[in-house]
């Protein structure tokens, strides 16, 4: 089955450069604070230089209009997985008065829970499967779910400090680099002043915003490497997040879109933008902001893993056999 081999190809391509950056922490090549350099050049570059791009490429009026009801789909579905966040991540953290601590854990859980890893794997299986045509598709059905994913998505992530008002939070949330190139991009494009960008500006945003995926999964082994692997593979949770991320949600997403009479687009679409494994934001974040990243470093190895066996089964019961 094509999707198998492009699963377990990409699967093998990341897990290669997660291994890269695994062995230069390990054997010590790049300095210590190497991490958090580039979960920095992550947040404050690649990131930001791929929502520029997109925004001002895609997010023109025609292409909201032509599309809206595509586009609307990937944003209802998006709001239900963080709807359904909120409850399941308590499972994890049980706390009814948490610390900050145990909150952010909560909040890693719920962003895992609600976001796939859409955009690396989700793009790379899109196109390998279905070609250009489905992939545009596919870039308009993750459009406002990727709004969702730098608005709501990077303000839990952020950690919080003692006594820190939400007036701060808000700020910090809106001035980060990924959100504010998403809201300067999407004011470009719907303005209609994409036309007076260079293309050399536009070439640069892309050639950055292609670097955001390796760079994540070298990031990825760096912050691996500085844990002990056994431990990391130890934590039950994350298989009980892995599997609620990878089967049950994305599961239950389909089998309403089916009882409900969706068409089969909308649901391959759903099944590729929420069946991938756990993203790797729970890793960039809050090694930028100096949050806790055993959590997602166990989300990476976990879910990866358990993705190649996932993903070509979820396809084959629901696309090819209902």
């Amino acid at each position: 089955m094509e999707i198998f081999k492009l699963t377990l190809n990409q699967m093998l391509l990341m897990f290669a450069l997660v291994i890269v950056g695994y062995i230069l922490r390990k054997k010590e090549i790049l300095p210590e604070n190497s991490g958090i350099v580039l979960a920095k050049a992550e947040t404050f570059v690649f990131t930001p230089a791929l929502s520029l791009y997109n925004q001002i490429t895609k997010c023109t009026v025609k292409t909201f209009a032509d599309n809206s009801p595509l586009m609307l789909f990937g944003f209802v579905i998006t709001l239900f997985a963080i709807l359904l966040s909120y409850p399941l991540s308590k499972l994890f953290v049980r706390d009814s008065n948490v610390s900050l601590e145990k909150s952010y854990e909560r909040n890693i859980y719920k962003y895992a829970l609600t976001f796939a890893n859409y955009g690396f794997v989700g793009n790379y299986l899109v196109l390998g499967v279905w070609g250009e045509d489905f992939f545009f598709k596919y870039s308009l059905f993750v459009f406002l779910l990727g709004i969702l994913c730098s608005s709501w998505g990077l303000s839990i992530l952020i950690p919080k400090k003692e006594g820190e008002s939400l007036l701060t939070t808000i700020k910090k949330t809106f001035t980060a680099p990924p959100l504010l190139a998403l809201i300067i991009g999407m004011l470009v494009g719907l303005s209609g002043l994409s036309k007076f960008v260079p293309d050399f500006m536009l070439k640069t945003f892309e050639s950055a915003g292609k670097c955001q995926g390796p760079v994540a999964m070298l990031l990825a082994g760096i912050i691996i490497g500085g844990y002990d692997c056994k431990r990391l593979l130890c934590n039950k949770k994350v298989y009980i997040a892995s599997l609620l991320r990878l089967i049950v949600i994305p599961a239950t997403m389909i089998l309403i879109l089916k009882a409900l009479n969706i068409s089969d687009e909308i649901v391959t679409l759903t099944l590729v933008a929420f069946a991938c494994p756990l993203g790797l934001n729970t890793i960039v974040y809050p090694a930028t902001y100096g949050g806790e990243t055993k959590t997602g470093a166990s989300m990476t190895i976990i879910s990866q893993i358990l993705s190649i066996i996932t993903l070509p089964i979820m396809y084959y019961i629901f696309i090819v056999l209902l």
